[in-house]
């Protein structure tokens, strides 16, 4: 691991370094492991400078992995629902999540060309652990696209990578910015990558907890918006917008959202719908050559979910929990402030970067972005 990895995971820069607002109550970590279980592992490739050479590099990818139960609970299904707001982007394993409501896999995070590997080493991984499995399996794996900075042809990301970040998987904080699946991305056109936060809602006498994890990689610069502030048309041509080819606003979001609190399937989804509202506020409007792809999963109910096939479960009858429709507006809040928030995070975790070809993305001006928001906040 090189310099600039090493700034993307020690600084432990986030949101309130520029004065940016919290809304609601967040979690003890303010990341996706504050919901009881959930794990979080990463593996981050860099390695070589200069022009690209398919197949050596440079390399700027890695992969973030998701185990919803941890591993103790691998196997064990949640209920889940999906959202697409766009879909020039991939996220495999939905079709039987929109059908059956269950998520009973890891989720792994990386590059788009990687899905396969991805899909691979998830696989590989969940037959290690659960020998005795007899069923297909179907894991959910998602992309987004860092081929500007990274050798994305290149076969970087193998299976034995996603096994690895699989077997790093553990609760407490979470790396941000240039790590795992997010290393090569860029959000705004500035450095993004991997952000995550969370919030606490209190329903019925218990508080519940609901997590992101995104990997930003979407937006162009003068949408930015942080805090109300219009942050991208402020900053002008203070911050050099990187010279890419592709259409301005391309490259794709992934958002993962985790909650404890008892919801059936259609609220999942119901959730993974309320993201966009968060992306909103950061400013895109959601460009056509972004694949932007949620998932929304409830950990509560253990062991209801179960995605076994008709000969390996005993007849019976099964009972799901769940906070009743009309109570559900906290949650939404909820996630859609977490999600604005990891973007920040994301943003300000993001150190400058320069990959192949020399291609170079600035991080955020966490100075001067601080300043703008502190003379908007002083006039209104």
């Amino acid at each position: 691991m090189d310099k600039q990895a090493e700034r993307g995971t020690a600084a432990g820069a986030r949101a309130a370094l520029i004065g940016f607002p919290r809304h609601g109550s967040s979690g003890r970590l303010n990341a996706i492991t504050d919901v009881p279980g959930v794990a979080v592992g990463i593996r981050t490739l860099i390695a070589g400078d200069g022009p690209l050479r398919v197949g050596h590099g440079p390399v700027r990818t890695g992969v973030t992995a998701i185990l919803p139960r941890g591993r103790s609970g691998a196997g064990d299904g949640c209920a889940a629902g999906v959202h697409v707001l766009n879909g020039n982007g991939e996220m495999t394993g939905t079709a039987w999540i929109a059908e059956s409501g269950i998520l009973s896999t890891p989720v792994v995070l990386t590059n788009s060309h990687a899905v396969g590997a991805g899909h691979r080493g998830a696989i590989d991984w969940m037959l290690r652990e659960r020998p005795e499995t007899d069923i297909w399996l179907m894991p959910v794996v998602a992309e987004t696209f860092d081929g500007y900075l990274n050798d994305i042809n290149g076969d970087h990301v193998r299976p034995a990578t996603v096994v690895a970040a699989l077997d790093a998987a553990t609760g407490g904080p979470v790396p941000e910015g240039s790590v795992g699946g997010g290393t090569g991305m860029t959000c705004y056109d500035l450095k993004g990558g991997t952000g995550t936060a969370s919030r606490l809602v209190r329903f019925a006498g218990a508080t519940y907890t609901l997590g992101v994890l995104v990997q930003a990689n979407f937006g162009a610069r003068p949408e930015l918006t942080l805090a109300g502030v219009p942050v991208g048309r402020l900053l002008g041509e203070e911050i050099p917008v990187p010279s890419r080819t592709l259409p301005p606003g391309a490259g794709s979001v992934i958002t993962i959202v985790a909650t404890d609190a008892p919801l059936l399937p259609g609220q999942c989804a119901a959730l993974a719908r309320r993201v966009p509202l968060g992306l909103a506020r950061t400013g895109t409007s959601g460009s056509h050559f972004s694949g932007d792809l949620f998932l929304a999963f409830s950990t509560a109910n253990p062991g209801v979910l179960a995605s076994r096939h008709p000969g390996a479960a005993t007849e019976r009858v099964e009972q799901l929990r769940f906070v009743p429709w009309g109570h559900l507006d906290p949650f939404y809040e909820a996630c859609v402030q977490a999600v604005e928030e990891a973007v920040v995070n994301a943003l300000v975790a993001g150190a400058d970067m320069t990959g192949r070809d020399g291609h170079h993305v600035p991080g955020l001006p966490h100075a001067r972005v601080a300043e703008l928001l502190r003379e908007v906040a002083a006039a209104r």
